[in-house]
């Protein structure tokens, strides 16, 4: 009974010690590594030529608080990720796989993120090519491809996006692809291309081809009014096929701007929302639409008597007593002078808020305290805000 005893005991140690070196275990196994957010680099090979190039990963998507995702990013409901393909324009051509993240959307993921909650895939075109070659579109849906493979992205929420060049080669995957995208948006682009001239003999006959093949799905286009790199009528031409072939379609150009649309275009906030607000499964219930808005440059400039404008006057400082502005004015106009000497006009669009007729988004408020007297700027762009007290 002893020996009976003693063998019961030490089979209950050992299984004690076998159930605890379990639960360490367990606990010691480390986690999976979280997923990286932000410009990642990849690559691609096409028919044996290798491209650099990136992709963006939100950090809501990483995040496993947040209410969407997928399996590959930890604590995410089931719907797989929106995914956006950007093609950029003729100045970002390169091998190295990464100046194509400088300008128009990439540059819009980097002041918004919280605006954009897609993957993005950025592919870079060749120095010695052009999006419309068709080893670059190639290069574009093979990138496009791999990320969608790699990430679980949404077929049914893929979208599509190009500026100038890049604009040119988003108009070619419409046109050869049109049922992967939910939906299109093109910045200062047309079917017309600089290095083709040829094709503007077919003006009155391509622009119909094209709304013919892509169909209803929706597509915004962004046009400055005085582009003279692809000029308007691009746009022009292609917002009338489609109105004709009863496509879905908006059209906004932009009073005073010239080729650089793009940055006004995917800084409009509506835009983020507008593809999130279209699935592919639903293009073919869309209904018509031939949206088109000239859209000013700036508000109209209202004219303030100089006694007003007296009170603005003077010198302005930051928090650390460092001159930031000088206020000055002739008659009836408003100029803003820098620390370096740099003057601007600055016109109101109120009695006490100025923009600068440039087009820029920035606001300049002039603060008075409980008397009524001017003490401070209050400046405020789409991104942040300072205030310059006043001096004298």
């Amino acid at each position: 009974m002893l020996s009976f005893h003693r063998l019961g005991a030490r089979a209950v140690i050992i299984c004690a010690i076998f159930a605890s070196s379990i639960s360490s275990g367990a606990a010691a196994r480390p986690s999976a590594p979280r997923q990286e957010t932000g410009f990642l680099n990849r690559a691609v090979t096409v028919a044996g030529t290798t491209y650099k190039f990136q992709v963006f990963i939100p950090e809501m998507l990483a995040n496993p608080k947040a209410p969407t995702g997928n399996s590959k990013f930890p604590g995410r409901g089931p719907e797989p990720p929106p995914i956006i393909l950007f093609l950029h324009g003729r100045g970002e051509r390169g091998s190295e796989g990464m100046w194509q993240t400088q300008i128009g959307l990439p540059q819009e993921l980097r002041d918004h993120p919280e605006r954009w909650p897609f993957i993005v895939v950025m592919p870079q075109c060749s120095l010695r090519h052009f999006w419309t070659d068709p080893e670059m579109l190639q290069l574009a849906l093979a990138s496009l491809d791999q990320e969608v493979k790699e990430f679980h992205a949404d077929p049914d929420r893929t979208y599509l996006t190009g500026l100038s060049l890049g604009g040119y080669g988003a108009w070619e995957l419409a046109k050869l692809y049109p049922h992967r995208w939910a939906a299109i948006a093109i910045a200062s682009a047309g079917i017309f291309w600089s290095y083709a001239p040829d094709r503007w003999q077919s003006a009155t006959s391509l622009p119909a081809e094209y709304a013919h093949r892509i169909g209803r799905i929706p597509i915004w286009l962004f046009h400055g009014s005085e582009d003279t790199t692809v000029v308007p009528r691009q746009s022009d031409l292609m917002f009338e096929a489609f109105k004709a072939e009863s496509g879905h379609i908006r059209l906004w150009e932009y009073q005073g701007l010239h080729h650089d649309s793009w940055s006004r275009a995917y800084n409009e906030p509506e835009l983020p929302r507008w593809l999130l607000s279209h699935r592919l499964s639903q293009v073919a219930q869309l209904p018509p639409l031939a949206e088109r808005l000239l859209v000013p440059l700036h508000p109209p400039a209202l004219k303030l008597p100089p006694a007003i404008l007296d009170t603005y006057v003077g010198e302005y400082h930051d928090s650390s007593n460092v001159l930031i502005a000088t206020i000055l004015h002739q008659g009836d106009q408003v100029y803003i002078k820098n620390a370096q000497g740099d003057i601007n006009e600055i016109m109101a669009e109120s009695s006490s808020t100025f923009f600068y007729p440039s087009g820029s988004l920035t606001r300049l408020t002039f603060d008075r305290d409980a008397q009524g007297r001017v003490n401070a700027i209050h400046l405020r762009d789409d991104r942040h805000e300072e205030v310059w007290e006043k001096r004298r």
